[in-house]
Protein backbone atom coordinates (compact mmCIF):
# COMPACT_ATOMS: atom_id res chain seq x y z
CA UNK A 1 0.00 0.00 0.00
CA UNK A 2 3.01 2.51 0.72
CA UNK A 3 3.67 4.69 -2.56
CA UNK A 4 7.33 6.35 -2.86
CA UNK A 5 6.71 9.83 -1.55
CA UNK A 6 6.67 12.38 -4.49
CA UNK A 7 9.90 14.16 -5.09
CA UNK A 8 8.10 17.30 -4.51
CA UNK A 9 7.21 16.49 -1.38
CA UNK A 10 10.80 14.65 -0.27
CA UNK A 11 12.56 17.67 -1.90
CA UNK A 12 10.48 19.75 0.31
CA UNK A 13 11.29 18.08 3.69
CA UNK A 14 15.30 18.43 3.11
CA UNK A 15 14.65 21.34 2.37
CA UNK A 16 12.76 22.44 5.67
CA UNK A 17 15.13 19.95 7.53
CA UNK A 18 18.33 22.32 6.81
CA UNK A 19 16.59 25.37 7.88
CA UNK A 20 17.54 27.55 10.54
CA UNK A 21 19.39 27.39 13.94
CA UNK A 22 17.67 24.19 15.66
CA UNK A 23 19.48 21.28 16.85
CA UNK A 24 20.50 18.40 14.84
CA UNK A 25 16.99 16.25 14.33
CA UNK A 26 17.58 12.30 15.66
CA UNK A 27 14.72 11.79 14.27
CA UNK A 28 13.64 10.17 10.58
CA UNK A 29 11.21 12.36 9.46
CA UNK A 30 11.32 10.74 5.81
CA UNK A 31 10.27 7.76 7.16
CA UNK A 32 7.56 9.01 9.21
CA UNK A 33 5.76 10.98 6.49
CA UNK A 34 5.75 7.89 4.35
CA UNK A 35 3.51 6.46 7.09
CA UNK A 36 0.99 8.84 6.75
CA UNK A 37 0.98 8.37 3.10
CA UNK A 38 0.37 4.86 3.90
CA UNK A 39 -2.31 5.55 6.17
CA UNK A 40 -3.89 7.96 3.73
CA UNK A 41 -3.89 5.40 0.61
CA UNK A 42 -6.15 3.10 2.83
CA UNK A 43 -8.72 5.60 3.32
CA UNK A 44 -10.87 6.66 5.92
CA UNK A 45 -9.85 4.87 9.14
CA UNK A 46 -13.67 5.07 10.11
CA UNK A 47 -14.33 2.01 12.59
CA UNK A 48 -16.39 -0.92 10.75
CA UNK A 49 -14.74 -0.02 7.57
CA UNK A 50 -12.30 -2.48 5.30
CA UNK A 51 -10.14 0.28 5.57
CA UNK A 52 -10.03 0.73 9.21
CA UNK A 53 -9.68 -2.91 9.39
CA UNK A 54 -6.26 -3.16 7.20
CA UNK A 55 -5.13 0.31 9.01
CA UNK A 56 -5.76 -1.64 11.86
CA UNK A 57 -3.44 -4.74 11.00
CA UNK A 58 -0.87 -2.81 9.37
CA UNK A 59 -0.05 -1.03 12.45
CA UNK A 60 -0.25 -4.19 14.32
CA UNK A 61 1.94 -5.94 12.42
CA UNK A 62 4.61 -2.91 12.23
CA UNK A 63 4.23 -3.02 16.39
CA UNK A 64 5.30 -6.91 16.23
CA UNK A 65 8.10 -6.69 14.15
CA UNK A 66 9.35 -4.02 16.26
CA UNK A 67 8.43 -4.01 19.71
CA UNK A 68 9.02 -6.90 22.62
CA UNK A 69 5.78 -7.46 23.16
CA UNK A 70 2.29 -7.04 21.94
CA UNK A 71 -0.87 -6.40 23.61
CA UNK A 72 -4.58 -6.40 22.05
CA UNK A 73 -7.27 -4.74 23.36
CA UNK A 74 -10.51 -5.99 21.24
CA UNK A 75 -14.10 -4.24 22.56
CA UNK A 76 -17.00 -3.48 20.91
CA UNK A 77 -19.06 -0.06 21.43
CA UNK A 78 -22.26 0.73 21.24
CA UNK A 79 -23.25 3.92 19.86
CA UNK A 80 -25.95 6.41 21.28
CA UNK A 81 -27.94 5.38 17.66
CA UNK A 82 -27.72 1.60 19.31
CA UNK A 83 -24.72 1.24 15.99
CA UNK A 84 -22.05 -1.36 17.63
CA UNK A 85 -18.29 -0.42 16.57
CA UNK A 86 -15.79 -2.92 16.83
CA UNK A 87 -12.76 -1.42 17.79
CA UNK A 88 -9.17 -2.64 18.96
CA UNK A 89 -6.24 -0.79 21.08
CA UNK A 90 -2.56 -1.92 20.11
CA UNK A 91 -0.05 -1.82 22.73
CA UNK A 92 4.01 -2.22 21.95
CA UNK A 93 5.96 -2.91 24.99
CA UNK A 94 9.60 -2.28 25.03
CA UNK A 95 11.48 -3.60 27.98
CA UNK A 96 8.93 -5.08 29.46
CA UNK A 97 10.95 -5.86 32.87
CA UNK A 98 11.59 -2.81 33.61
CA UNK A 99 9.04 -1.64 36.41
CA UNK A 100 9.70 2.18 35.31
CA UNK A 101 7.60 3.09 32.24
CA UNK A 102 6.81 6.04 30.53
CA UNK A 103 3.50 5.58 27.80
CA UNK A 104 3.38 7.20 24.95
CA UNK A 105 0.01 7.48 23.40
CA UNK A 106 -1.86 8.50 19.88
CA UNK A 107 -5.20 7.60 18.21
CA UNK A 108 -5.17 5.52 14.77
CA UNK A 109 -8.81 6.13 13.70
CA UNK A 110 -10.39 9.06 11.45
CA UNK A 111 -13.35 11.25 11.79
CA UNK A 112 -16.76 10.54 9.69
CA UNK A 113 -17.94 13.70 9.48
CA UNK A 114 -16.43 16.88 8.46
CA UNK A 115 -18.59 18.93 10.49
CA UNK A 116 -16.37 21.91 10.63
CA UNK A 117 -16.30 22.59 6.97
CA UNK A 118 -17.36 26.23 5.66
CA UNK A 119 -19.18 24.42 2.83
CA UNK A 120 -22.40 22.93 4.40
CA UNK A 121 -22.77 20.41 1.75
CA UNK A 122 -19.28 18.77 2.64
CA UNK A 123 -20.28 18.47 6.39
CA UNK A 124 -21.31 14.89 5.79
CA UNK A 125 -18.10 13.76 4.27
CA UNK A 126 -15.61 12.26 6.26
CA UNK A 127 -12.30 13.77 7.13
CA UNK A 128 -8.99 12.58 5.28
CA UNK A 129 -7.27 12.50 8.70
CA UNK A 130 -3.42 13.36 7.55
CA UNK A 131 -2.70 15.01 10.84
CA UNK A 132 -5.40 14.24 12.79
CA UNK A 133 -5.19 10.54 13.44
CA UNK A 134 -1.98 9.67 10.68
CA UNK A 135 0.45 12.10 12.14
CA UNK A 136 0.55 10.38 15.71
CA UNK A 137 0.60 7.05 14.76
CA UNK A 138 3.28 7.86 12.28
CA UNK A 139 5.56 9.51 15.32
CA UNK A 140 4.96 6.58 17.45
CA UNK A 141 5.47 4.26 14.73
CA UNK A 142 8.67 5.56 14.16
CA UNK A 143 9.74 5.84 17.74
CA UNK A 144 9.18 2.16 17.40
CA UNK A 145 11.84 2.04 14.68
CA UNK A 146 14.33 3.90 16.79
CA UNK A 147 13.49 1.75 19.75
CA UNK A 148 14.06 -1.46 18.34
CA UNK A 149 17.79 -0.12 16.84
CA UNK A 150 18.46 1.10 20.67
CA UNK A 151 17.05 0.14 23.45
CA UNK A 152 15.25 2.81 25.52
CA UNK A 153 16.68 3.61 29.30
CA UNK A 154 13.41 3.54 30.47
CA UNK A 155 10.50 0.74 29.80
CA UNK A 156 8.31 2.23 27.22
CA UNK A 157 4.60 1.44 25.82
CA UNK A 158 3.26 2.25 22.71
CA UNK A 159 -0.30 2.81 23.37
CA UNK A 160 -2.72 3.50 19.43
CA UNK A 161 -6.15 3.88 20.54
CA UNK A 162 -9.45 3.31 18.55
CA UNK A 163 -12.47 5.28 18.25
CA UNK A 164 -11.51 8.39 19.51
CA UNK A 165 -12.57 10.66 16.91
CA UNK A 166 -16.01 8.99 16.07
CA UNK A 167 -18.90 10.55 18.05
CA UNK A 168 -20.02 14.15 19.19
CA UNK A 169 -17.11 15.60 21.85
CA UNK A 170 -19.57 19.11 22.67
CA UNK A 171 -22.25 16.00 24.05
CA UNK A 172 -19.09 14.13 25.07
CA UNK A 173 -21.05 11.15 23.33
CA UNK A 174 -19.15 8.36 21.76
CA UNK A 175 -15.57 9.87 21.79
CA UNK A 176 -12.43 8.82 23.30
CA UNK A 177 -13.34 5.60 23.20
CA UNK A 178 -10.08 3.47 22.71
CA UNK A 179 -8.35 5.66 25.67
CA UNK A 180 -11.84 5.23 28.05
CA UNK A 181 -11.60 1.34 27.24
CA UNK A 182 -7.67 1.56 28.72
CA UNK A 183 -8.05 2.94 31.71
CA UNK A 184 -10.64 0.92 32.57
CA UNK A 185 -8.88 -1.68 31.68
CA UNK A 186 -5.58 -0.74 32.69
CA UNK A 187 -3.00 -4.17 33.03
CA UNK A 188 -2.18 -5.24 36.39
CA UNK A 189 -0.39 -2.90 38.32
CA UNK A 190 0.11 -0.82 35.49
CA UNK A 191 1.84 2.66 36.95
CA UNK A 192 3.91 4.50 34.53
CA UNK A 193 5.76 7.27 35.52
CA UNK A 194 4.21 9.62 33.09
CA UNK A 195 1.77 9.60 29.63
CA UNK A 196 2.22 11.72 26.76
CA UNK A 197 -0.39 11.53 23.97
CA UNK A 198 0.93 13.12 20.75
CA UNK A 199 -2.21 14.75 18.74
CA UNK A 200 -1.98 16.58 15.54
CA UNK A 201 1.68 16.46 15.45
CA UNK A 202 2.57 16.66 11.80
CA UNK A 203 1.44 20.29 10.67
CA UNK A 204 3.40 22.17 8.84
CA UNK A 205 2.84 25.53 10.57
CA UNK A 206 4.16 23.69 13.81
CA UNK A 207 3.65 25.48 16.93
CA UNK A 208 2.55 24.60 20.54
CA UNK A 209 1.16 25.81 23.49
CA UNK A 210 0.56 23.95 27.05
CA UNK A 211 -2.97 22.36 27.02
CA UNK A 212 -4.48 23.65 29.70
CA UNK A 213 -5.77 20.01 31.51
CA UNK A 214 -2.37 19.24 30.99
CA UNK A 215 -1.02 21.82 32.80
CA UNK A 216 -3.87 21.73 35.49
CA UNK A 217 -3.69 17.83 35.99
CA UNK A 218 0.46 17.18 35.25
CA UNK A 219 2.31 20.44 35.38
CA UNK A 220 5.64 18.76 36.39
CA UNK A 221 5.30 16.35 33.49
CA UNK A 222 4.55 19.48 30.96
CA UNK A 223 7.77 20.91 32.64
CA UNK A 224 9.97 18.36 31.81
CA UNK A 225 8.00 17.56 27.68
CA UNK A 226 9.01 21.45 27.67
CA UNK A 227 12.22 21.38 29.39
CA UNK A 228 13.55 18.75 26.90
CA UNK A 229 12.39 20.56 23.99
CA UNK A 230 14.33 23.64 25.04
CA UNK A 231 17.35 21.35 25.79
CA UNK A 232 17.21 19.91 21.90
CA UNK A 233 16.52 23.63 20.91
CA UNK A 234 13.39 23.27 20.20
CA UNK A 235 12.24 26.05 22.48
CA UNK A 236 10.77 28.32 19.88
CA UNK A 237 8.09 25.73 18.45
CA UNK A 238 7.16 24.44 22.02
CA UNK A 239 6.01 27.71 23.62
CA UNK A 240 5.75 28.09 27.62
CA UNK A 241 2.20 30.28 27.07
CA UNK A 242 -0.49 28.18 28.37
CA UNK A 243 -3.32 27.29 25.98
CA UNK A 244 -6.93 26.06 24.98
CA UNK A 245 -8.14 23.36 27.71
CA UNK A 246 -9.25 20.65 24.72
CA UNK A 247 -10.70 17.80 25.75
CA UNK A 248 -8.29 14.56 24.36
CA UNK A 249 -7.00 11.21 25.48
CA UNK A 250 -5.36 12.36 28.36
CA UNK A 251 -8.47 13.35 30.20
CA UNK A 252 -9.35 9.29 31.00
CA UNK A 253 -5.86 8.65 31.58
CA UNK A 254 -5.84 11.29 34.35
CA UNK A 255 -8.60 9.86 35.65
CA UNK A 256 -7.36 6.74 36.26
CA UNK A 257 -4.74 8.38 37.99
CA UNK A 258 -1.90 8.39 35.07
CA UNK A 259 0.01 11.59 35.47
CA UNK A 260 -1.10 12.04 31.52
CA UNK A 261 -0.70 15.11 29.51
CA UNK A 262 -1.29 16.51 25.70
CA UNK A 263 1.18 17.16 23.19
CA UNK A 264 -1.42 18.61 20.52
CA UNK A 265 -0.58 20.88 17.59
CA UNK A 266 -3.60 23.30 17.92
CA UNK A 267 -4.77 25.41 16.97
CA UNK A 268 -5.02 23.83 13.50
CA UNK A 269 -7.11 25.50 10.59
CA UNK A 270 -8.02 22.35 8.80
CA UNK A 271 -9.72 20.28 11.85
CA UNK A 272 -12.32 18.60 11.28
CA UNK A 273 -12.55 18.99 7.73
CA UNK A 274 -11.85 17.61 4.33
CA UNK A 275 -8.49 19.89 3.60
CA UNK A 276 -6.79 17.42 6.67
CA UNK A 277 -4.47 15.85 3.55
CA UNK A 278 -1.35 15.20 3.21
CA UNK A 279 0.38 18.08 1.65
CA UNK A 280 -0.75 20.21 5.25
CA UNK A 281 1.87 17.96 7.28
CA UNK A 282 5.49 18.29 7.21
CA UNK A 283 7.88 15.58 8.15
CA UNK A 284 10.41 17.88 9.52
CA UNK A 285 7.49 18.77 12.07
CA UNK A 286 7.30 15.29 12.93
CA UNK A 287 11.30 15.09 12.97
CA UNK A 288 11.19 17.83 15.70
CA UNK A 289 8.43 16.01 17.85
CA UNK A 290 10.09 12.79 17.27
CA UNK A 291 13.36 14.17 18.68
CA UNK A 292 11.62 15.10 21.70
CA UNK A 293 10.35 12.06 22.09
CA UNK A 294 13.03 9.93 21.77
CA UNK A 295 14.91 12.56 24.24
CA UNK A 296 12.62 11.37 27.12
CA UNK A 297 12.89 7.90 26.96
CA UNK A 298 17.12 8.07 26.54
Amino acid sequence: MMRILSAAVTIGLLLGCSSGGEAALQFDGVTALSYIEAQMNFGHRIPNTEAHRRTGDWILAHLRSRADSVLVQEFDHVTGDGDTLHLRNFIGKFRPDVAERILFVAHWDTRPVAEKETNLGRRRLPTPGANDGASGVALLMGVADDLQREPPAFGVDLLFVDGEDYGDFGADRDVLLGSRYFADNLPEDYEPLYAVVFDMVGDINLRWSQEGYSRDGAPEVVDRVWRTARDAGFGNVFRSAVGTWITDDHIPLQRAGIRAIDVIGWPYDHHHTTDDTLDKVSGRSLAIVGTVALALVR
